[in-house]
């Protein structure tokens, strides 16, 4: 009798934390549940749930409307005045602040195009650092990194009355975090097998500056940054990007990883 064929073990497509997963749905099915209300719903929902700046700076830098006003006259074109004017009348008229659109603006996107890229960039970094920090971590790092991407944003352009969406900012705290560890030397571990990236011990920040890999790796995307935000190259953008909050939440993830991470700092020179 010939022996039974060994079955090969089908790895799936998206190996996914379920930390990654749950988060990458839950963005989709915003944007999705979103696409059923009327542009009118929807126009309210961004307002209520947005980053406005001129709105901060009216409820807690002392701001006032006439300010915002005279913004938007010395930048706006003159065909797109009267509309903005009367946005910035509707949204600073209960002086409110909305602390919590820190938070919840990354949870809305612009269009099809924009959460599908920001869901793409938080698989391929947030994939490591939810491997090597867990769940809990990642979520932190990830807050923290759209607070920060939010307060540069609005530092930058106080009276700004259009208001700033999108998880860019958190992707790019990721993305600073995973820079920490992604191009470290690998090491034999006890099973035998080299490292992944996301088992290697962080590299110090004087070794950072000094790996050619990691500084044409934030070369790139800086230039990223830059070409999108000024150039937009072949009308790859059908708005503009917030580049404020992108570097906030870099900043942001690169000084706060070393405190979330549970490995030590590579100081030896082993390598495999």
């Amino acid at each position: 009798m010939p022996p039974e064929p060994t079955r090969t073990r089908r790895e799936p497509i998206f190996n996914l934390p379920p930390v990654i997963a749950l988060s990458v749905a839950v963005l989709v099915a915003i944007h999705a549940l979103r696409m059923l209300q009327s542009d009118a719903a929807d126009f309210e929902l961004i307002l209520e749930w947005a980053v406005i700046p001129a709105r901060w700076s009216a409820a807690y830098g002392g701001a006032s409307l006439d300010e915002v006003l005279r913004a938007l006259r010395a930048i706006a074109p003159e065909e797109a005045l009267a509309p903005l004017q009367a946005l910035a009348q509707y949204v600073l008229a209960d002086g409110e602040g909305r602390p919590w659109t820190a938070i919840t603006y990354a949870f809305l996107h612009g269009s099809w195009a924009h959460v599908l890229i920001n869901s793409i960039w938080l698989a391929a970094f947030g994939t490591p650092i939810a491997r090597r920090c867990g769940g809990p971590r990642l979520l932190i790092l990830a807050g923290a990194s759209a607070v920060g991407g939010a307060l540069l944003y609005a530092y930058v352009n106080p009276l700004q009355i259009l208001p700033m969406i999108g998880a860019s900012a958190a992707v790019s705290g990721m993305m600073a975090a995973a820079s920490w560890f992604m191009f470290a030397p690998g090491h034999w571990l006890p099973e035998g097998r080299v490292s992944e990236p996301h088992e290697r011990q962080r590299e110090s920040l004087s070794r950072i500056v000094r790996n050619r890999q990691v500084l044409i790796f934030l070369g790139v995307w800086f230039a990223a940054n830059y070409v999108f935000a000024f150039v937009q190259p072949f009308g790859a953008t059908d708005a503009s990007i917030a580049w404020e909050a992108h570097i906030g939440g870099f900043l942001v993830g690169l000084a706060l990883f070393p405190l979330l991470d549970p490995l030590p700092v590579h100081r030896g020179r082993k390598s495999a």
